[in-house]
């Protein structure tokens, strides 16, 4: 390999890194710190509920469309730069409103460009990886490094400059990010890709192969199971920070809670790309829908800031085994060309039909019955996505009723 070669090979995963760290600012914005920005407009609950379901509903579409335009085009770099250019006008214009029909408006087209960003990143990250022969953690993980680093300093920023400057920050990071995408190399297709865009009878085959994926009992039954998890998880997503204002904690705190989620799933990124493939992905999923529970229990107990901290640190048991294993066993069973809808997929079941019920549901819970109350549902929740994916392991090792068979062939 040529110096030269190997020079072009890394600068190709550091930019895909370095976009990958900015990515996540917003993210931290989105999840954490817009529902302070609606609170600071004089929202209440049911509408900041109301407002988070919103970019569930809207990305169930628009991750399906921007992730097939990917597919059929062949280009990840160039959606992806649409996407933040339509972030960034849409943030320009959300920053003047008021109104909540307005708002509400205006936030559904920015989720529009959002959503959609998130999966087609993980793809281009998988793609580059498998290129070079390494691990794509490698190269996600500094989502997880993006995520704290912004988590923490957003936090102290917005304590200085206050709640009205969220938009403000969010276009700053766009802008950054949308700089960043000059320097990324797209993915490249494959031998295969290249096959099926070449063949005209690609088209159906390709569309064949996606139906054959998702009328597979098995993948039916993981989705389905993660879609159960997933509802308890953005309920804690949509309303924490909600939950830390109510126990009179300023916008650092809320930082700091965010930095020791972030920072604790770093490490288990890192062990379970080197040694997960030691372990069957069923039990480690339920295995970590159990420490869901756990981190919810505690969270409907605690009654301080700092203990919210603390218990945010079980993100890396729960949150960092789901996401390795999930993407480790969706990989696996959806073909490298129709990898970006796959992903999108995956997505939509684990963010946006999820985040639609528990934003909408969830609001009127945590209005209605408070915080105890919300987190109580949300481990019930995390409760039935182990016995689903439990019972499933036990189906395929021959304790249940019978077993399914794993298809293969595309």
């Amino acid at each position: 390999m040529s110096p030269g070669r190997s020079s072009g090979q890394y600068s190709d995963q550091n930019w895909l890194r370095s976009f990958m760290f900015t990515l996540f600012g917003t993210s931290v914005l989105v999840v954490s710190y817009f529902p302070l920005f609606y609170t600071h407009l004089g929202f209440t609950s049911p509408q900041i509920g109301i407002l988070y379901s919103i970019g569930p509903l809207i990305s169930i579409l628009s991750n399906l469309f921007w992730s097939m335009v990917s597919d059929r085009l062949g280009t990840i770099k160039k959606i992806m730069a649409i996407l933040l250019a339509g972030q960034l006008v849409t943030a320009l214009i959300l920053a003047r409103a008021t109104d909540f029909g307005v708002v509400m408006l205006i936030l559904s087209l920015f989720y529009f460009f959002y959503y959609p960003l998130f999966p087609l990143a993980d793809t281009m990250a998988i793609k580059i990886a498998q290129r070079h022969g390494r691990n794509f953690i490698t190269i996600r993980v500094f989502g997880s490094l993006g995520y704290s680093f912004f988590a923490l300093t957003i936090g102290y920023v917005l304590r200085a400059l206050g709640s009205s400057s969220i938009i403000a920050v969010c276009i700053v990071i766009v802008i950054i990010a949308l700089l960043i995408t000059i320097g990324l190399k797209d993915a490249k297709r494959t031998e295969e890709n290249m096959q099926h865009a070449a063949d005209p009878a690609a088209g159906p085959a390709k569309a064949g192969g996606l139906k054959q994926i998702l009328l597979q009992k098995e993948v039916l039954w993981f989705f389905g199971s993660v879609f159960v998890l997933a509802i308890g998880y953005r309920m804690n997503e949509a309303f924490l920070t909600l939950s830390l204002k109510a126990m009179n904690a300023g916008d650092e705190i809320v930082g700091w809670s965010l930095l020791a989620s972030a920072l604790s799933e770093i490490p288990v990124f890192f062990a379970l790309s080197r040694y997960g493939d030691r372990f069957k992905e069923l039990p480690l999923l339920a295995f970590a829908s159990l420490m869901f529970a756990a981190r919810f229990l505690f969270m409907a107990l605690a009654n301080e800031p700092g203990a919210v901290v603390a218990i945010q640190a079980m993100h890396s048991v729960s949150f960092g085994i789901y996401y390795v294993t999930a993407v480790r066993y969706i990989t696996r069973i959806i073909p490298d060309h129709l990898r970006a809808t796959g992903m999108a997929v995956f997505t939509v079941v684990w963010s946006s039909a999820a985040g639609l019920l528990s934003g909408t549901f969830g609001g009127l819970i945590y209005e209605d019955a408070g915080r105890t109350v919300l987190y109580v549902v949300a481990m019930s929740f995390s409760l039935l996505a182990f016995a689903g994916f439990f019972s499933k392991h036990l189906v395929d090792t021959g304790f249940g009723f019978g077993r399914y068979s794993r298809r293969k062939d595309y």
